[in-house]
C-alpha cells in the first residue's frame, strides 16, 4: 500500500492518495481543486486514480472531485446522507471499497456536517482486521474536533450537530485500536476548529490521551465545550459548502475564461463599475506604490482565506500581481471557488508609470517613530486588527480593537477626521486593513511596520489592560 499525504499550508488542508502496487489502482481523498500534483504522483508510481472520496461537503475550500472525475475518469464517493447535483456513489456504515491489498471501510461520523464520514484504511499485508489508519476528515483533528456550528444557515443547529459529533466520536471512532494512525483534513490555521495542532497526523491512542474534546464528559458538557469560543467563520464558507454539492465548471475551465490581460483603461472602467481590484503583491511593495482604491491581500500569507473573508463572490475581481504571478493569484482564488476573475492588469504596476495621479501609497512607520507619534499632542488612533485572543495577551496602550474579519462591517465606528495607525502581528493583516480603510474613504492611514512583533523587539511599551473597542 502507498499512502501519501499532501499538505497545503495556505488553507491548512490535508488530502490523501492511497494506492495499491498490485492492481495499480488509487483513490484520492478530499482533494484540493488544482489536481496536477495528484496526477503527477500517480504517474510517477505507475498508478491510476480510479476513485475520489469527499469525507464531507467542505466549507473552507472547493474540492477537486469534479476535476479528478473529468481528468482521470474517477468515480466520486460521498457519505450516503449527502445530496449533490452530480453522480456519486453513496457510502454508509460498513460499506467497503477493495482494490488489491487495500481495503477502505466507511464509518458515518456526522457532527461537523450531517453527511460526514470517516474512512478506515486497511493494509491487508499487515492486518485484515485492524485498520492501519483512519482518515477522519473534519470529525477528528489532531488536538481538536470539528466545529458543529457551520451549518446553521442550512438548517442545522450547533447543538443538534454537536450531539451527533459526540456520538460519532465516542460510539465509533474511539472504538478503534489505539495504534491506528489518525489523518485529518486540516491542521493548525484552519477555521474548521479552534485548537488544531501543527502536527498533521497522530495515533488514536495519543488523541485519546491529549485531545481536550475526547476526555470523559457528558454529551451536554461536550456540546458546551466544542461550541464555545469558535472563531468567526468567513462568509464564503456557506457558499463553498453549497458549491461542493453542485455540478460546476472545473478549475481549468474557469482559468481559461479568467486569464485575460487587461489594459489600464479597461481596469479603470471595471473599477468604476464596482469591480474589486485585488493587489496580490507583498505588503511592502503595495505600501510603496499601488493603484488607488485597490485592496492588498499578499500571496505570502493566508491569501485564499483572507480573500474569501474580505472580497465578495459576486462583483468581478481584477488582479494586480508581480510579473509572472497572475495565474497563481487566480488559481488560489479558484481553490475557494472564486471564479469571477475578470482578468489581470497587463504589465502589472508598471502600467501606471505614465499615470502618477492614479498611484497611492501607505506609510509603514518604524515602531520608534510610531511610538513618538502616539505620544504627541494630537496622536493618531492606533487600531489593532488582530483577533481578540491575540490582543488579550499583549497590545499597544490606547489602541482600539477592530479585528480584520469585522473591519468592513464596523469601520464606520472609526473617526474620519483623525489619523489612523493600524497594526497586527507582523504586518500582513495591517496592509489588508489599511488598504480597506483607504478604499472606504479614510484618507490618513498608516501602519506600524512589522506589527506587534517589531514593536516588542524594539522594546516599546506594551499594555495588558482590558481591551477597548472602537
Amino acid at each position: 500500500m502507498i499512502l501519501k499525504q499532501f499538505y497545503l499550508p495556505c488553507l491548512a488542508h490535508a488530502s490523501y492518495l492511497i494506492g495499491d502496487e498490485e492492481t495499480r489502482a488509487a483513490v484520492v481523498v478530499d482533494p484540493q481543486r488544482d489536481t496536477d500534483h495528484y496526477l503527477a504522483f500517480a504517474a510517477e508510481h505507475g498508478l491510476q486514480i480510479k476513485h475520489v472520496f469527499l469525507t464531507h461537503l467542505h466549507a473552507d475550500f472547493l474540492a477537486g472531485h469534479l476535476e479528478l472525475r473529468d481528468r482521470a475518469g474517477a468515480t466520486i464517493y460521498l457519505g450516503r446522507a449527502a445530496k449533490a447535483g452530480y453522480a456519486f456513489h453513496p457510502m454508509g456504515d460498513g460499506d467497503k471499497l477493495e482494490f488489491g491489498r487495500v481495503r477502505l471501510e466507511v464509518m458515518e461520523t456526522p457532527g461537523h456536517t450531517p453527511e460526514s464520514i470517516s474512512i478506515m484504511v486497511f493494509d491487508r499485508n499487515i492486518s485484515e482486521s485492524q485498520p492501519y489508519a483512519v482518515l477522519t476528515g473534519d470529525t477528528l483533528f489532531i488536538g481538536d474536533v470539528g466545529r458543529p456550528d457551520l451549518r446553521a444557515s442550512l438548517g442545522w443547529s450547533a447543538t443538534e450537530l454537536g450531539g451527533l459529533l459526540f456520538d460519532s466520536l465516542h460510539s465509533k471512532l474511539l472504538g478503534l485500536p489505539d495504534q491506528s494512525l489518525v489523518y485529518p483534513a486540516h491542521g493548525a490555521g484552519s477555521l474548521c476548529g479552534k485548537a488544531l495542532s501543527k502536527e498533521t497526523f497522530s495515533t488514536l491512542g495519543e488523541q485519546r490521551r491529549v485531545n481536550y474534546a475526547l476526555q470523559p464528559m457528558s454529551k451536554e458538557a461536550f456540546i458546551e465545550v466544542v461550541t464555545a469560543d469558535q472563531p468567526d467563520a468567513p462568509a464564503y464558507f456557506t457558499y463553498d459548502a453549497v458549491r461542493n454539492s453542485e455540478e460546476r465548471p472545473t478549475l481549468e475551465q474557469a482559468l481559461a475564461r479568467e486569464m485575460n490581460p487587461l489594459t489600464l483603461d479597461a481596469v479603470l472602467q471595471l473599477q468604476a463599475t464596482g469591480a474589486q481590484i485585488l493587489d496580490t503583491r507583498d505588503p511592502d511593495q503595495f505600501g510603496a506604490a499601488h493603484l488607488a482604491g485597490s485592496i492588498n491581500i499578499g500571496l505570502a500569507g493566508q491569501y485564499a482565506t483572507w480573500a474569501g473573508t474580505i472580497l465578495n463572490h459576486t462583483d468581478p475581481i481584477v488582479i494586480i500581481a508581480a510579473p509572472g504571478r497572475e495565474q497563481e493569484s487566480a488559481i488560489r482564488l479558484g481553490r475557494i471557488g472564486f471564479d469571477h476573475v475578470a482578468g489581470y492588469l497587463q504589465s502589472g504596476l508598471s502600467a501606471l508609470q505614465s499615470r502618477p495621479d492614479l498611484v497611492g501609497s501607505t506609510e509603514r512607520l518604524s515602531p520608534q517613530f510610531a511610538a513618538e507619534m502616539l505620544q504627541a499632542g494630537e496622536p493618531p488612533l492606533a487600531v489593532d486588527v488582530r483577533a481578540p485572543r491575540e490582543r488579550d495577551s499583549k497590545r499597544i496602550d490606547g489602541s482600539v480593537s477592530l479585528p480584520l474579519n469585522r473591519l468592513l462591517e464596523q469601520c464606520q465606528s472609526l473617526p474620519k477626521d483623525r489619523p489612523l495607525l493600524v497594526y497586527c502581528a507582523g504586518g500582513y493583516r495591517s496592509s489588508i486593513a489599511a488598504s480597506l480603510l483607504k478604499s472606504r474613504g479614510f484618507q490618513h492611514v498608516a501602519e506600524i511596520a512589522g506589527g506587534i512583533a517589531a514593536w516588542e523587539a524594539a522594546k516599546m511599551p506594551l499594555g495588558l489592560a482590558q481591551p477597548q473597542t472602537a
